[in-house]
């Protein structure tokens, strides 16, 4: 009997994983319809249920009711400055798992909207090697100080600035007009500098990957992924 008789003959091939934070309402189809487009050009996507009905619609009705729900819960920091969501330690412990089960060099970690900021959060842990921030809107933008602030307590920001010192960009995604992510966007620069990479298309709109979509958006998504996520070699 040959030494590797008893030995299954198998392949691996690297995968990249991609966690897709869903915005409000909740994992929709026009959602979904995005994660779908990631997953066809070849990553393995991860989409935590966080609010909502997953598949309802985007309407008024089903948008009330999950502002309704995410106001009262403490999960998530709507208004307090300088202050990280709660439900962020949850979402880094998701990337350092799928990160153990794929490999790699790291995840991917995006964010819209109401939840935009949290692949901020999540860079926090090395796991993540490609945060997108779309159109961040937490803490609403009530007044110029809220606008500006990127929802990170003061030592997760001092985190984001090392890891993006060290090399790891940030891809951020918005309409230039969204009054919804206030001055965010300016603060990613100064805070970042070059290592932010800052995408703004004209107009009001607001949901860049799924309701205002822009394909010009969902390939710079994509471009960034796979440059990020790509193992050496």
């Amino acid at each position: 009997m040959a030494l590797l008789d008893r030995w299954t003959h198998a392949e691996h091939t690297d995968s990249k994983g991609v966690i897709v934070i869903h915005e409000i309402p909740g994992i929709t189809p026009e959602v979904i319809g995005f994660a779908d487009e990631v997953v066809d050009a070849g990553f393995t996507v991860v989409m935590p249920h966080l609010f909502g009905t997953p598949e309802g619609p985007s309407d008024a009705t089903h948008i009330l009711r999950s502002v309704g729900r995410v106001c009262v819960s403490a999960e998530f920091n709507k208004l307090a400055l300088g202050v990280t969501s709660p439900v962020a330690q949850w979402l880094r412990d998701l990337a350092r798992a799928l990160h153990a089960e794929l490999g790699g060099p790291g995840v991917g970690a995006l964010g819209m909207c109401f939840t935009g900021g949290f692949a901020l959060a999540m860079m926090v842990d090395p796991s993540v090697a490609a945060p997108v921030v779309a159109q961040p809107s937490l803490p609403f933008a009530i007044g110029r100080r809220r606008g500006a602030d990127l929802n990170l307590s003061p030592a997760d920001l001092d985190a984001v600035r090392q890891r993006a010192a060290g090399g790891c960009e940030v891809l951020g995604l918005r309409y230039r007009e969204d009054s919804a992510t206030g001055t965010r966007f300016d603060t990613l620069t100064r805070e970042l500098g070059d290592r932010f990479l800052r995408v703004e298309f004209e107009g009001k709109g607001h949901a860049t990957l799924t309701a205002h979509r822009q394909q010009a958006a969902v390939d710079r998504v994509l471009a960034f992924l796979d440059e990020k996520l790509h193992a050496p070699g």
